[in-house]
């Protein structure tokens, strides 16, 4: 009897002793089954700013373009006689008139050389008096055959001669006039003054400059393009532009391409005017797009595009997993796409590209993702906002 209840005993124990071990083998072939997973088979959560309808849209065509301001009219004042600066009527940031007086200089040897010609011209004038009345006289006296002819030609050739330098000295005063006149500088153009150089009491040299007028009502932005962008500017084509110290958008337009390159750089300079506005000033620095052309295409972000393969392929949203789609790329633009935030009405303008190969309305992933794994399980963001359902209206310009 003893030996029966110590067999049971025994055998009571030995099964004990094997389900403890089936059961920790099976927790260490879980746990192993567990850690053999890859993690990219774990559903990743997406937010909505990681998502961007694939979509139709006016794609806009652009060309950076930048450059300094400058105004369309503009004059620097010099000085057109050599004298000492009596007077400097305006300072920068002064508003003046076409005409108006900006320097004085001092006329005081001007004004004596000039009447200094006048008298000489008054001596000159006398003197034809006198050839004249003597020529008149030997023209009767050789036609009464008291004087010979050869008298006569001379007395022709003296009050030709007299009249010559009357004519002269008549030169020499409006010259001297002038010179005076010149003294005085006025604005060739109504502006604003950009630069005084000189004061009072200075002397200045022939062609030295005095005073600098801008006119900002017409201001245009000059560019530098490389040859093989030239191809696609126009005369006539819009700019959006930032300026330097504006806050709001400027416009322009091409208005005129230069025929030459530049030497040295070989590149094309184009000019474009811009819209009016109170704060562009000359000199400031511009930087922006020129709009080449418009187009309807199915865009994504450009950022969504991947290129670490042979061919480029967007990440896309389907079934709950990722999936990787080949496209065709084409023209780049600016085109607005749904904000980050889902329940947002407006839309946000990023850089985008035109593909081919592609569902419209698919939900793209955008490269700030990262890289995944095709197959990926994936959890669409739980608002929805992201859908091919939304209005297209919330992403026009």
């Amino acid at each position: 009897m003893t030996v029966r209840i110590r067999w049971l005993v025994a055998v009571v124990a030995l099964s004990l002793i094997a389900v403890l071990v089936w059961r920790l083998i099976q927790q260490r072939r879980d746990a192993a089954v567990a850690a053999a997973v890859p993690a990219a088979v774990q559903p990743v959560e997406l937010a909505a700013g990681d998502l961007a309808v694939a979509r139709r849209a006016e794609l806009t065509a652009a060309l950076p373009v930048s450059g300094g301001l400058r105004a369309v009219n503009s004059a620097m004042v010099r000085a057109k006689v050599a004298a000492e600066v009596r007077e400097v009527l305006v300072r920068e940031g002064d508003r003046v008139e076409r005409g108006q007086v900006l320097v004085r200089l001092d006329d005081t040897e001007y004004t004596l050389r000039l009447r200094q010609a006048e008298e000489q011209a008054a001596a000159a004038k006398s003197q034809l008096e006198i050839a004249e009345r003597t020529l008149a006289n030997n023209k009767a006296l050789v036609d009464q055959g008291f004087i010979s002819k050869t008298a006569l030609d001379t007395s022709l050739s003296s009050a030709q001669g007299a009249q010559a330098s009357l004519q002269a000295a008549r030169a020499a005063v409006e010259l001297s006039r002038k010179s005076v006149g010149d003294a005085v500088l006025r604005a060739p153009l109504s502006g604003l003054v950009a630069q005084r150089l000189v004061q009072p009491g200075e002397r200045v040299a022939i062609d030295a400059k005095l005073i600098e007028v801008v006119d900002l009502s017409r201001i245009e932005l000059e560019a530098a393009f490389a040859p093989e962008d030239m191809a696609g500017v126009r005369v006539g084509q819009s700019a959006r532009l930032q300026i330097d110290g504006i806050a709001e958008e400027v416009t322009g337009r091409v208005v005129r391409i230069n025929p030459s390159t530049q030497a040295g750089t070989r590149a094309v300079l184009a000019y474009l005017v811009l819209d009016h506005h109170a704060s562009l000033r000359q000199g400031l620095f511009a930087r922006g797009t020129i709009e080449l052309e418009r187009k309807l295409a199915l865009v994504v972000p450009q950022s969504a595009v991947r290129l670490d393969q042979a061919r480029p392929y967007v990440l896309v949203v389907e079934g709950g997993k990722v999936m990787q789609r080949t496209v065709t790329t084409g023209t780049r633009g600016d085109v607005a796409f749904f904000p980050k935030d889902a329940g947002g009405t407006d839309a946000t303008r990023e850089s985008a590209i035109e593909v081919s190969g592609l569902a419209e309305g698919a939900n793209v992933l955008r490269g700030s993702v990262g890289a995944l794994r095709e197959g990926t399980a994936a959890k669409l963001p739980g608002a929805a906002a992201v859908s091919a359902s939304a209005p297209a209206s919330a992403a026009s310009r």
